[in-house]
């Protein structure tokens, strides 16, 4: 890319912070790191027109783990652990509503539910064995009872008669999120450079030689928060998993309210303008999903489609609109990977799905590092 004296000048030249990825780590990074240090050159790099991996591209759940999620937690992670988890991922969704507010990301507490299919027994007894269990756990975090069991009051199909509700569980509008925190970025004088991806790094003495597909510059700090793509930058610890997802038309009288999810949380759904959105059904292929590349497969397409023809909507026609797939961070520990690479590197990865809840936490450590 030939740049010009101006391009190198204002953009460029004299940069104190460089962060990858554009996403709601990367944008939260920014915003703690103005507000500390508010005469700091900060640039945000983003290989995509919009934010790629998962912060545009998730179902908008405002969760903290499933009955079923926090039982199998407990069978990997002491009950401290477990507790650090998910008082993690309120602070963090907490965060989120402050820094944007309830009514910019619509966010609303409609509560959240988790069905079993009537073939697994296995599951549903032992949520249900566990339940005063959990709760006895979660009180110091929430002081009341956080899941309950209630009736199959939205008449889904082939599970069984009741389904756990998490009454704390909320929802908001992914695109509006971004939309929001995307101007307050840019409000701040942070510059935002979109279809630039990083190709190599290397350290000289106080500062990070950064080599892109379009130029090369430096920057006295770089801070990593590419999530799902972190493997790229060869950062141990984090693989990708690419969840896909599709949308109806919308559906007249489409009297389904809140986050729902099945099958231990491999597929979840929600009505949003009234429309089912439904994602989920890496477990069918594992090997093929633990992947950075965009896509849908025949084999989980399929599925979502019969889940929702069975089990969601079994009495309504409906059609699809669109689909689209989106790239977490996972790994073998839930816990995020936020911490220093180098003298001058440091990253904010392994989100581990729960980008919503605890993006715009991660961010604040990741600035917090420096």
């Amino acid at each position: 890319m030939n740049l010009s004296y101006w391009e190198i000048k204002c953009w460029l030249s004299n940069v104190d912070y460089t962060i990858i990825g554009s996403g709601i780590v990367g944008l939260n990074c920014a915003l703690y790191l103005k507000n500390r240090f508010p005469k700091a050159k900060i640039l945000i790099l983003e290989k995509g027109t919009l934010p790629q991996g998962a912060s545009t591209k998730n179902a908008g759940f405002a969760c903290f783990g499933s009955l079923s999620e926090i039982i199998e937690d407990l069978q990997h992670h002491s009950k401290k652990e477990v507790l650090e988890l998910v008082n993690k991922r309120i602070n963090g969704l907490q965060l989120l509503r402050e820094n944007l507010g309830d009514k910019t990301i619509n966010y609303q507490n409609l509560g959240g539910y988790e069905l079993f299919v009537d073939l697994d027994t296995e599951l549903y007894e032992s949520c249900l064995g566990k339940q005063e269990e959990v709760n006895k756990l979660l009180q110091p975090i929430f002081n009341k009872d956080v899941f309950s069991f209630v009736e199959n009051k939205f008449s889904f199909n082939s599970i069984k008669p009741k389904y756990s509700l998490n009454q704390f569980e909320g929802e908001i509008d992914t695109g509006k999120m971004m939309e929001a925190l995307l101007l307050k970025v840019q409000s701040l004088g942070i510059k935002i450079l979109n279809n630039t991806a990083v190709e190599s790094l290397s350290e000289i003495s106080n500062t990070v030689k950064i080599k892109t597909n379009q130029f090369e510059f430096s920057s006295h700090k770089l801070l990593i928060a590419t999530n799902g793509f972190a493997k790229q930058l060869n950062i141990s610890g984090v693989k990708p998993a690419r969840a896909q997802v599709l949308i109806t038309k919308p559906i007249d009288g489409l009297h389904i309210k809140g986050t729902f999810h099945l099958d231990r949380g491999y597929y979840y759904f929600r009505n949003i303008d009234n429309r089912i959105l439904l994602g989920g059904g890496r477990n069918l292929d594992f090997i093929t999903e633990e992947t950075s590349d965009f896509g849908e497969t025949e084999i989980i397409q399929n599925k979502l489609e019969e889940l929702l023809k069975t089990t969601i909507l079994p009495n309504t026609d409906f059609e699809i609109d669109h689909r689209w797939s989106g790239i977490m961070g996972v790994g073998k520990q839930k816990k995020a990977i936020v911490k220093q690479l180098s003298n001058n590197v440091f990253c904010g990865v392994r989100l581990g799905g729960m980008g919503v809840a605890i993006g715009s936490l991660v961010g604040k450590e990741l600035a917090d590092l420096l």
